[in-house]
Formats: C-alpha cells, sequence, structure tokens
C-alpha cells in the first residue's frame, strides 16, 4: 500500500511539473496573440497586454482579438479625450489635444467598423491616427506642468495600444504587404 502511494505521490508530481514547464506559447488561444505580436514593434508589451487583459486572453479567434485589441484601444482614447476634455476648461491649450483625441476614436471606431471587410483600410485608419499623436506630443513636448505630464504619459500609452491595434488589423488582413511598417 505504501508502495502505490509513493508511485502515485511520485506520478502527480511528474504531471505537475510538465503542466508547469508548458510554456505560455503552447496554449491553444498563444497562435491568435503571436499572429498580432509578431507583427507589433514591441513584442513583449504586446504579449503582456494581450494575455493580461480579460477581454484578450484567450481568444476563440483571430477576429475576435482583433476587435477586442480595436475596443482596448478605442476605450483608452475615449477616457484620454475626457481627461483632456475636463483639463481643457481650465487650460485653453488643451483644445488643440482634444481635437486630436476625438479624431483618434473616429479613426479607431472607423477602423473598427472596416477589420472584417477591409482590413487594409482599417489598418489605414489606425496608422493615420499615429499621426496625431505626434502632432499631440510635438504640441505638449515643452510643457512641464502636471496635466501635461499625465498627457504625455497617456500619448505615449496611446502610442503602444495603436501599434498593437494596427498590427491587429495586419494580422487580420494576413498578406504581408505591411511588413515594410514592422520594421
Amino acid at each position: 500500500m505504501a508502495k502505490f502511494s509513493v508511485l502515485s505521490t511520485f506520478a502527480a508530481a511528474a504531471i505537475t511539473l510538465q503542466l508547469l514547464l508548458v510554456p505560455a506559447s503552447a496554449s491553444p488561444h498563444m497562435k491568435y496573440i503571436d499572429a498580432i505580436c509578431d507583427r507589433s514593434h514591441d513584442q513583449d508589451y504586446c504579449v503582456k497586454t494581450l494575455t493580461t487583459n480579460p477581454p484578450t486572453a484567450a481568444p476563440i479567434g483571430l477576429n475576435p482579438l482583433a476587435e477586442a485589441v480595436m475596443a482596448l484601444t478605442i476605450a483608452h482614447a475615449e477616457k484620454t479625450a475626457a481627461f483632456v476634455a475636463e483639463t481643457g476648461k481650465t487650460d485653453p491649450t488643451f483644445t488643440e489635444y482634444h481635437k486630436a483625441y476625438l479624431a483618434v476614436v473616429a479613426d479607431l471606431k472607423s477602423a473598427n467598423v472596416k477589420l472584417k471587410e477591409s482590413p487594409d483600410t482599417a489598418h489605414y485608419d489606425v496608422r493615420s491616427s499615429t499621426d496625431q499623436m505626434k502632432r499631440v506630443e510635438g504640441l505638449v513636448a515643452s510643457k512641464n506642468d502636471q496635466a501635461s505630464t499625465t498627457l504625455k504619459e497617456m500619448t505615449v500609452q496611446m502610442e503602444k495600444l495603436l501599434d498593437l491595434a494596427a498590427s491587429a488589423a495586419d494580422a487580420v488582413d494576413d498578406d504581408d504587404e505591411n511588413i515594410h511598417r514592422r520594421v
């Protein structure tokens, strides 16, 4: 009886060890996450973001994951636009930033609608948002007040999320004509 107990304990330990040593990339969900993150400029950030965010952590397919990435990016753009609008009530220079973020929200919503039918166009819409972020970055670069510092941080995060959204649209398209944009 003791011999059986020792063997079953050993077998349980061996199985547990195997499960713990299975790399995350062996997960069936990782093939969708990898399809997007392989196209991203910051692959570590991409994997971390997509595997820790509940709507993107266990995708059932590439299109649903791409839509969840777009939703995540839109949510951040809307949150930042609200912050900029509120700050603009006391600092009129934030009006320009607000316009830029509203344009980003519009571009991202457009991209989300076009994702299934025209992923190339969706990719273009996301990439055009990057131009708006560069504009905000340039306008706020010389400012050092607390609100501007917060906006700078939010804009850096927005740029990272835009890269994920563009990578998601590119992954759905999967014709690799946009590979030159990933380098």
